[in-house]
């Protein structure tokens, strides 16, 4: 655990030195930044973590976010936000953002979240090989460095979630997962509000590729369909 750099851009003066502080304590070297401005300065590259605000004074974490994810910068993401409607967890997701923390909320449990961003994170990307860093399936490519999806030499966009969802079928092809394991591989943690979502994103990436990439496996729930 220690060793590993955490970038806070959070305006709230105590609350950015209590969090920066208790993680410290926790072994991570952290950097605490009090507006976007500050946040672009710094190199993304040298970050394991970033712990976003949704509300800055300079402007909404969220579109700073969308714009990072445009870029191509990939370091892990927990929103912080007062914001409690679900509908606002679902715009945090799909804009990007890897966890989603609400205010108030105990140090100790965004510490457990950021284990388990780290660990997800370590899972996804130590892998030194070239063998998965592009998907070939017949028309469907997906280029994981660039985080691009081609279907029959088009460029697709996919928002973060529903890429997340096609890279873990298509590292399995074949393979039928259930809903709840879905969830919890993509969304990173089991509570998310109903496993209708993953139906929903199943209906978003069959509509941007086609009907027959995703299979239905009855009782069970999905598998990316492929013969080569």
């Amino acid at each position: 655990m220690s060793n590993s750099k955490i970038l806070i851009v959070e305006d709230d003066e105590s609350l950015g030195s209590t969090l920066r502080n208790f993680l410290r304590d926790e072994g991570y070297d952290v950097t605490l930044c009090p507006n976007i401005a500050e946040a672009k300065k710094q190199d993304y590259n040298d970050y394991d973590l970033m712990i976003l605000d949704w509300m800055l004074p300079d402007g909404q974490g969220i579109d700073y976010l969308r714009s990072l994810r445009g870029d191509g910068v990939r370091i892990q993401v927990i929103m912080l936000t007062a914001r409690t409607e679900v509908i606002d967890k679902v715009v945090g997701l799909e804009s990007g953002a890897d966890d989603y923390l609400t205010k108030p909320f105990e140090p100790r449990e965004l510490a457990a979240r950021i284990r388990v961003q780290l660990r997800h994170q370590s899972e996804r990307g130590s892998g030194d090989g070239e063998t998965q860093v592009k998907i070939s399936l017949g028309d469907l490519v997906i280029d994981q460095e660039r985080r691009e999806v081609t279907f029959k030499e088009n460029l697709v966009d996919f928002t973060k979630m529903e890429y997340e969802f096609l890279v873990l079928l298509a590292e399995s092809p074949n393979r039928a997962f259930s809903r709840e394991e879905i969830l919890n591989k993509v969304w990173g943690y089991e509570n998310y509000p109903s496993t209708r979502t993953v139906d929903t994103h199943v209906l978003q990436i069959r509509q941007k590729l086609y009907d027959g990439l995703i299979e239905t496996v009855r009782g069970v729930g999905y598998r990316l369909r492929y013969e080569s």
